[in-house]
């Protein structure tokens, strides 16, 4: 169980602090079960509030700041994914992204990465799909890093820039 003022990772909605853990304020909620209250750190004025015990949607603990370096660190050294079927590839960058995992994201990052560059090379436009999950991927990974790291994202950018191969 996380506690109040801790940074978790919670799905699709990135980086999120817990603000409160109790029951929910609601009459037409059961008073026994525990919530989550947590607001996202790059949506605005949201909340979400989810079960302790919910085991659907992606929720750990943010890197703390050595785990962070150390990962920078390593990334160099994290290959990019194996797409093997064409038409599954848009369906493996969704399952890639859902899994909130750093090393998959920079692996899914890697993966479009080189092939964007192929197909500019090839004279060909990037795809919709490679922007919209390399976007995704990059968010949710800066996003984290930021957290741990105490910078902005766009600092982490740089600073990734500056210690590895992967082009932010």
């Amino acid at each position: 169980m996380f506690s109040v003022g801790d940074f978790i990772v919670y799905g699709n909605n990135g980086v999120c602090k817990i603000t409160d853990i109790g029951p929910m304020k609601l009459s037409s909620v059961p008073k026994d079960k525990l919530y989550y209250t947590m607001i996202p750190c790059y949506i605005r004025d949201s909340e979400i509030f989810t079960p302790v015990d919910n085991e659907r949607v992606v929720m750990r603990k943010v890197m703390s700041r050595e785990e962070a370096e150390d990962f920078i660190e390593n990334l160099d050294s994290i290959e990019k994914l194996e797409i093997i079927e064409e038409k599954k590839r848009e369906l493996e960058y969704k399952q890639a992204v859902l899994t909130c995992d750093p090393i998959v994201l920079v692996e899914l990052i890697k993966t479009i990465q080189e092939r964007m560059e192929e197909r500019i090379a090839e004279g060909k436009k990037v795809t919709a799909s490679d922007s919209k999950y390399i976007h995704i991927a990059e968010d949710s990974l800066f996003g984290e890093l930021a957290i741990s790291l105490d910078m902005n994202k766009d600092e982490v950018k740089d600073y990734v820039k500056t210690k590895t191969a992967l082009s932010a």
